[in-house]
């Protein structure tokens, strides 16, 4: 019983609000893995030296946790010694970095090291363990076949898509397959015990905290302001974690967030007071409201409120079409998902 999601729950998780209306173009997605490719960016050079070796991995198929458990078995190390910057898909071919403490394994060990699902690119000495968020950006290179689309409108929409953004919701992902997270916050909210494991107690807590983020960004986007700053509003300066509070919207402000210098954002929920005030604090106290036990819950546990920004910079989007195929190229920032962009510009008909 505590299993069957409220409505609202998985409207607002797995298919929000758009911000353009329906998409203009329908299409498969990861027929293949090679279709959908991921590669990070760190936010620093590798130190050169120091106890870690700083990995660039290739991985196909193969999830990270996994990845992470195989290169510490060849270093002779435990698994939570390994550190990464954040999960990636398993449907993908993805580049990714790994940090494992020095052992016997030198430089040129670590880049013989190949397997059916993963290869190791570059090996780097590093001073320390490379943390979760540790990433400046992830480009992607995403095909979708089977395309059935208008080509002039498909264009409109990409070309809005790359000039304003797109709603920075969390992505289907977070709340896992077939919902699965979500089944948990809800039971987490009907009996008040946490998963017992820490990774499903960990999942847990992140899709409450994402389930609360987007139904607020959905509201902003059904009364048209999950792009335009509001007093009261919290702003985030674009590409950092940098915010301040905007007491009175003065003309320069609106300038800098009509320009995607600044963006207006939206609560992780927390212990305390949301952030904004006036208005703005309404609408984030009357969705906490609605979902009240989460809300509470995410206090009573110790996460203190943040802020994450409404929209999403979509920068360096390239489209093109070709026989039946649309191949995408784009660049995120730490923490955002494609699949908020893609919803923006077409339905899948399939997908892994």
């Amino acid at each position: 019983m505590t299993d069957v999601v409220p409505e609202h729950w998985r409207r607002v998780a797995l298919d929000p609000p758009r911000a353009y209306g329906e998409p203009v173009a329908q299409g498969s997605l990861r027929i293949s893995v090679e279709d959908f490719e991921v590669y990070e960016e760190l936010p620093f050079e590798p130190d050169g030296h120091g106890a870690h070796w700083l990995l660039r991995v290739v991985k196909r198929g193969a999830n990270t946790e996994w990845v992470a458990g195989q290169l510490a078995r060849l270093a002779g190390v435990r698994a939570a010694d390994i550190g990464f910057a954040g999960l990636k898909d398993r449907h993908a071919l993805t580049s990714q970095w790994f940090s494992v403490p020095q052992s016997t394994l030198t430089a040129d060990a670590w880049l013989a090291v190949e397997h059916p699902e993963y290869r190791v690119l570059e090996a780097y000495l590093h001073g320390r363990k490379l943390r979760r968020g540790a990433l400046a950006a992830n480009r992607f290179r995403i095909c979708v076949r089977q395309l059935h689309a208008d080509a002039q409108a498909l264009q409109a929409r990409v070309a809005k898509v790359a000039g304003l953004g797109v709603p920075n919701y969390f992505g289907v992902q977070r709340f896992g397959r077939e919902g699965a997270n979500l089944a948990r916050v809800h039971r987490w909210s009907a009996t008040g015990s946490l998963p017992g494991s820490r990774s499903e107690r960990s999942f847990t807590l992140s899709a409450a905290r994402s389930l609360l983020f987007n139904a607020v960004l959905a509201e902003r986007v059904d009364n048209g302001t999950w792009d335009t700053l509001l007093p009261g509003d919290v702003a985030n300066l674009e590409g950092s974690g940098s915010i301040f509070a905007v007491a009175e919207l003065t003309p320069d402000l609106a300038e800098r967030c009509r320009a995607r210098d600044i963006h207006p954002t939206g609560p992780l929920w927390g212990a305390g007071e949301v952030r904004a005030s006036a208005g703005v604090r309404a609408l984030e106290n009357a969705v906490g409201t609605r979902f009240d036990s989460v809300a509470a819950l995410l206090g009573a546990v110790g996460l203190k409120q943040e802020r994450r920004p409404l929209r999403l910079r979509v920068a360096d989007l390239k489209a093109q079409v070709d026989e039946a195929a649309l191949t995408l190229e784009f660049r995120l920032g730490a923490g955002a998902f494609a699949t908020t962009v893609l919803r923006e510009l077409l339905q899948p008909i399939t997908e892994a």
